[in-house]
């Protein structure tokens, strides 16, 4: 029974023929695709029952309705819809547009009578839906003692032993500017040393430097030679030479000192590939070298034309300062430092932007930009006279790159705009609906830490105080960790001073290979729990072929929630507690423990799986309608509607996704990781899922009075 995905096509297609004769003899019996596509037809409609059937056929589309739907019927229905749209003609996006033709069952049919050879992948697929079809192919059962161990291979960089190895690497880089600032390799304004100064001097200072924001901006390392020396020559010649094409290409890099100290350099072998999600995050792909200059916007609202709607139907001011999806929540990313960032993530789904020259490292000429201050209000008008939006979402870049004192300009003017808002609707008879809800996009507590200071504590505790009074009533910093090797200790001290400030701390994470072996994200939430930090959303990999080294399959991602996500559930109860919870962030902490130790999980699965979809949305609503003669496979999205979308919406239709990689090319991945891939094989059998609840402590508080149905700055 045992297949490995190293088999050849030949070898596949032999197991398929000897395990399922009944199956292949129609493709043998039947003359045409007509008539063998009509005999496979009734020969599935055979295996449904009522529910299934209700399924396949679209009358029904819930997580209950999925829930009810047999597991080789998740192949039956996969195998009708490849038969509906055998012939389906897309434009794919990972081939930089060209057209392809999905036709899974002429496919088969072809290498069935000898007519066509075809890759391994694909065979593999169909082996693995066959098996589920005919009953040999079993759904995985994770058992809390499963899961627990998966969880407790991975490591937090709050580990004694981590936190040592990274005290070490602390000390080499500060020695090595020490030797550059002597050296006359490095200058920087304000960075110098005095004359007569000692090694031990020297070295107190830096250590003084380290613990502030500036320094780890001022002395970020933009070239891979810098950052190799930095981490002791320990990066391997493949990555070397990934690092100096993507300089050749055009494409930024920007490590800072703190971040770089978070790779690990020759560590013990326990802890070897402990750091990869950090990697592959910082290192570009072969992929994303050869498709730069080529990236096209992901998001097609995201694309924004003067005078025009975007895709969305949302009117939006000139200046690309504004992006909008929903009615209630648009983002707004301010002309200054905020456009740049803490570090590149090569997966980062500006990087469309940072092509374009639309985001950079500049941070001199974003600093520079005065005539910001007499616009910001203008801006902010949007929000004010837009009858739908309650919700301000500021990013960029990164909310927290803004100075103190640009932060401090900017969410004062957010106060002055909902004081206007909340002022005018008095006096309205149709009620605008309020600002409720202010976030903040940054993932510095992770690059920098140390950015987490008293003051910007301060600039969060007086917004909150005076802001609460005008109908705002949620306060979030919306950050970003890959791992729980992102967490330090400086990590740990700035979750709890922003916790003091009663705003809350939310996560979002980016499921890419490395991020997504048995138990790491399970481990991350637990990790993130224990600091006071609530799991957000979990996001499939977006992006066509320049993210496909970083690109995990939508199967795995519904494994995960299936088999691993599933231990962290808690009841509708538990979900109205984390809302009063949320509201004493200074005893977040505490109260978070005390609630999994009540319910006896390690953590709480608060966070959503979801795909930002090329369209409009999120959404984890999918079913497997085909797949490439290469093995990729094509998802049919369709919107989730637990949620308002704009009145666009009703004439998008489905989205079709090609995904950027195999199963088989996925699970090879993760084998160079260390991984059992038989640890993974019910991943084949995933094909379809529905979007799940969104947690009751994301949803928007109900307003004391009803908000119009008018819609403003919409043009269908």
């Amino acid at each position: 029974m045992i297949v490995t995905i190293n088999h050849t096509s030949d070898k596949i297609l032999e197991q398929i023929i000897n395990e399922n004769q009944k199956f292949i003899n129609m493709f043998f019996k039947n003359k045409s695709l007509k008539e063998l596509k009509s005999k496979l037809k009734k020969y599935l409609y055979k295996k449904l029952d009522n529910n299934s059937l209700a399924y396949y056929k679209r009358e029904i589309s819930n997580q209950n309705a999925i829930d009810r739907v047999s597991w080789q019927n998740y192949a039956t229905i996969r195998l009708l819809d490849y038969i509906e749209y055998d012939g389906l003609v897309l434009k794919d996006n990972n081939l930089r547009g060209e057209e392809i033709i999905s036709e899974p069952i002429t496919t088969f049919y072809q290498v069935i009578n000898k007519k066509k050879s075809v890759s391994s992948d694909f065979l593999l697929d169909m082996l693995y839906l066959l098996r589920q079809l005919n009953g040999t192919f079993k759904q995985k059962i994770s058992s809390k003692e499963e899961i627990i161990k998966w969880m407790d291979r991975h490591h937090s960089g709050i580990e004694p032993e981590i936190v040592e190895l990274r005290a070490k690497n602390r000390d080499r880089i500060i020695t090595k500017i020490i030797q550059k600032i002597d050296r006359g390799e490095i200058e920087k304004y304000k960075y110098t040393f005095d004359r007569g100064m000692s090694f031990r001097e020297k070295y107190k200072t830096v250590q003084a430097w380290w613990k502030t924001e500036k320094f780890h901006i001022r002395f970020a390392f933009r070239d891979y030679k810098l950052l190799n020396e930095m981490l002791d020559y320990s990066l391997d010649k493949k990555t070397l030479k990934l690092l100096e094409s993507a300089k050749k290409r055009g494409i930024p890099l920007f490590v800072n000192p703190h971040y770089a100290s978070l790779l690990l350099v020759n560590p013990p072998k326990k802890y070897k590939y402990s750091d990869m999600p950090i990697r592959s995050y910082i290192f570009p792909s072969q992929e994303l070298i050869d498709e730069f200059g080529y990236i096209v916007a992901w998001e097609k609202e995201d694309i924004i034309k003067p005078n025009e709607p975007n895709s969305a139907g949302w009117l939006l001011p000139n200046g690309n300062v504004i992006h909008r999806r929903y009615p209630e929540v648009a983002i707004f990313i301010p002309k200054t430092r905020g456009r740049s960032c803490g570090g590149l993530c090569v997966s980062c789904q500006r990087m469309y932007g940072f092509q374009n020259g639309e985001f950079d490292f500049d941070l001199e000429s974003l600093d520079g930009r005065k005539e910001w201050s007499r616009s910001l209000p203008k801006y902010l008008e949007y929000f004010e006279k837009d009858s739908q939006l309650r919700d301000i979402l500021i990013t960029g870049g990164d909310a927290l790159m803004n100075s103190d004192r640009q932060l401090k300009e900017i969410l004062d003017a957010v106060y002055i705009m909902a004081e206007k808002k909340y002022k005018a609707n008095r006096y309205r008879k149709e009620k605008y609906a309020l600002m409720s809800r202010i976030r903040l996009g940054s993932r510095l507590l992770v690059f920098i830490p140390q950015r987490i200071t008293d003051n910007l504590i301060q600039i969060l505790k007086n917004f909150k105080e005076k802001a609460s009074q005008i109908g705002f009533n949620q306060f979030i910093i919306q950050t970003h960790f890959e791992s729980a090797m992102e967490i330090t200790p400086e990590v740990k001290k700035g979750v709890e001073k922003i916790l003091s400030s009663g705003w809350i701390v939310t996560n979002q994470n980016v499921f890419t290979p490395a991020v997504s072996i048995r138990g790491h994200i399970s481990h991350l939430r637990k990790t993130l729990n224990d600091i006071g930090v609530l799991p957000y959303y979990t996001f499939s990999v977006k992006g066509f072929r320049e993210n496909s080294a970083n690109f995990t399959n939508n199967a795995r991602t519904v494994q995960e929630i299936r088999e691993e996500k599933i231990l962290g559930n808690y009841s509708d109860e538990i979900d109205k507690r984390l809302i009063e919870l949320s509201k004493k962030s200074n005893n977040l902490i505490k109260n978070l423990k005390k609630i999994r130790n009540e319910i006896d999980v390690p953590f709480l699965s608060s966070d959503r799986n979801v795909m930002n979809l090329p369209a409009v949305g999120k959404s984890m609503t999918f079913r497997t309608v085909g797949i490439t003669d290469d093995g990729r496979r094509i998802l049919e999205f369709n919107h989730d509607f637990r949620r308002k979308h704009s009145p666009i919406i009703e004439k998008l239709g489905k989205i079709y996704i090609i995904e950027s990689k195999s199963i088989k090319s996925y699970l090879k991945q993760i084998e160079e990781y260390g991984e059992d891939i038989n640890q993974y094989s019910s991943i084949w059998g995933y094909s379809m899922f529905e979007t799940e609840k969104r947690s009751l402590l994301y949803e928007y508080t109900p307003f004391k009075f009803k908000v119009t149905n008018k819609i403003t700055n919409f043009q269908p």
